[in-house]
């Protein structure tokens, strides 16, 4: 699968998230129970056309799996299980938080990463982003320095995502903050000025340079 992807994104040079580049923006996580995460990921659905993100699923929070991930990964601080599935394969825009998130996939995925040190001036170029592979039930952490937003599909059925995050992340902020990154509570947003779904919303457009695409395989691979 990642020859596959290497060949077809020549443009990118797509890294395996074991390879030792991806110590810069996060870690992969062997104890993470992730066949169980697995398991309830396929109880969602992966939308016909673009992407669905939950930020909280009830009935993956009200039982041992979430008390684990607290106790293991958070230091006993709450945390949030939701999911985001979907068919995006660019770039979009960047987000980053305030504490760490955990993302494991029910399918294959490529995330699109940079760093919080190479914002300058409210703005990042992409030609900083680095790009990630990530198999199937291979659970990551990402720094709360590091860059990212919703994963790359990398065949045509889209792909599955669940994402873990301190309680209260992407909630909608109570009043005006006076930071023009900050998009959500604990969610700081630059949009690429192409995403006008976001700067329609008010996003700020930060990114610079070109929105970049993941060329994904047919399912005939």
């Amino acid at each position: 699968m990642l020859k596959q992807l290497q060949s077809l994104n020549s443009h990118l040079a797509i890294q395996h998230v074991e390879d030792r580049s991806f110590s810069t923006f996060g870690r992969v996580l062997p104890r993470f129970p992730a066949a169980e995460a697995v398991d309830r990921l396929k109880e969602t659905d992966i939308p016909a056309g673009g992407n669905v993100y939950i930020p909280s699923v009830d009935r993956w929070e009200n039982d041992t799996f979430r008390q684990h991930i607290e106790k293991m990964y958070y230091g006993e601080m709450p945390i949030q299980i939701g999911y985001c599935n979907g068919n995006s394969s660019s770039l979009q825009g960047l987000e980053f938080h305030k504490g760490s998130e955990i993302n494991v996939g029910a399918t294959d995925f490529v995330l699109l990463l940079g760093s919080v040190l190479d914002i300058e001036e409210d703005r990042f170029h992409t030609k900083n982003i680095q790009a990630f592979y990530v198999p199937e039930a291979t659970a990551v952490e990402l720094f709360q320095t590091t860059l990212h937003l919703a994963p790359c599909k990398t065949t045509g059925a889209g792909f599955q995502c669940m994402v873990i995050l301190p309680r209260g992340t992407n909630a909608p902020l109570e009043k005006t903050a006076d930071d023009k990154l900050l998009f959500m509570k604990n969610k700081w947003l630059l949009s690429h000025p192409e995403n006008k779904k976001f700067t329609a919303k008010g996003a700020h457009a930060g990114l610079e340079g070109p929105d970049l695409e993941i060329q994904w395989m047919e399912p005939s691979y």
